[in-house]
């Protein structure tokens, strides 16, 4: 399955998807035909924190399906929900109300929905889950296997470590940021691996960039406003680049960031999740995107939709996705990395991939990693 998934994103067919405002992309309804005389397969999201259009999680994982559906034609039919609320409750009620119009497979992303899922699979062993960031609990946080849940991970301390790099190495003032929303495991993961790979760069690439003094959690993936006003403290203390793993906060990262751009100001944003670049866009057609941290959160949807319908879903499993498998990384393109930035982090991935630099993972692995 990993080999698959890595061919699949070393490809390049993954095409820009069109969102629609109504939250549907349906070809023709529930009895429209897939062209072999059965009736297509429903293939439902239910959102996390934030929007379908959030420009991170749910939008990433909500292309992969649009682009699923795109390149198999009459196979699925498509459409998400947006839950009432962030709790349990709200998430199961959706995930019912979707297996209760007949949908065969629910995409779930994050950790917000691990408890629901475990509910959820035992209730509908007929439907089919794709839970990313997570694994189904009963809240002891004990992995339940459920032969119906494919459970998938990605090293997010691989992706940030280079995004580290990048802005160590493209830093004009020695100061960089990292904004984390809520102060969960893969949050965590981003920000270890930044700090790690700011560390690095000091140590082994000539750099002398400070990032523990602007590292702070929102504690929520929602709070533009707040994240505007984070973001403008901290480029007020001279940081030039920061890095934001918080959903819709950073949505205020990248306000503050234009404006302070538009008037003149050097300074610019690390995106998460997905290539930001074009959430960096200016009115002159420049972006304050300097690099994103990228996680295959599309492919991998795009990847376990078509195990199922191919009969080779791995039920049951904990997956986990890699630099080494393209599971993370960052854009094949950066244009605001110099040719000798992205030659350097590309030397850096290799080195990854290798095993030579193993990237701490955890506070006490980041601990010695320093040392």
């Amino acid at each position: 399955m990993k080999k698959r998934l890595a061919a699949l994103l070393l490809a390049t067919f993954m095409g820009t998807a069109v969102l629609s405002g109504c939250g549907t992309t349906n070809d023709g309804g529930a009895g429209s035909d897939s062209g072999d005389g059965t009736s297509p397969i429903r293939v439902g999201l239910v959102t996390d924190s934030g929007t379908i259009d959030d420009k991170s999680f749910n939008e990433g994982t909500w292309n992969g399906i649009v682009n699923y559906k795109n390149n198999h034609p009459g196979v699925v039919e498509i459409d998400y929900l947006q839950p009432g609320g962030e709790e349990h409750v709200y998430y199961v009620s959706a995930i019912n109300d979707l297996a209760d119009t007949n949908y065969e497979i629910i995409v779930t992303p994050g950790f917000k929905f691990e408890t629901a899922i475990n509910e959820a699979a035992a209730l509908h062993r007929d439907i089919k889950f794709i839970l990313l960031d997570g694994f189904p609990h009963a809240g002891d946080f004990e992995f339940v296997s459920h032969e119906n849940v494919v459970s998938v991970f990605f090293n997010e301390h691989e992706a940030a470590f280079l995004a580290g790099i990048a802005a160590a190495l493209s830093s004009e003032t020695g100061k960089v940021g990292f904004i984390g929303g809520m102060e969960i495991p893969p949050v965590q993961k981003f920000g270890w691996g930044f700090v790690a790979g700011v560390h690095y760069a000091n140590e082994n690439l000539g750099t002398d960039v400070n990032v523990e003094d602007n590292y702070v959690y929102q504690g929520t993936f929602t709070d533009v406003s707040a994240g505007q006003t984070i973001a403008s403290g901290m480029y007020n203390r001279g940081v030039d680049i920061i890095f934001h793993a918080a959903g819709g906060v950073g949505v205020g990262v990248f306000n503050e960031a234009k404006q302070r751009a538009s008037a003149g100001e050097n300074v610019f944003v690390i995106g998460v999740d997905v290539d930001q670049y074009e959430t960096g866009m200016m009115e002159d057609g420049r972006s304050v995107t300097l690099t994103s941290a990228v996680k295959r959160i599309d492919v991998a949807a795009y990847e376990y939709i078509d195990a199922v319908i191919n009969g080779t879903f791995p039920g049951g499993e904990i997956i986990t996705l890699t630099l080494a498998d393209n599971g993370v990384g960052i854009p094949e393109e950066n244009p605001n990395l110099s040719s000798e930035v992205s030659q350097k982090i590309q030397e850096i991935r290799n080195l990854i991939v290798s095993g030579s630099i193993v990237v701490p993972s955890t506070q006490e692995e980041l601990d010695a990693f320093r040392q």
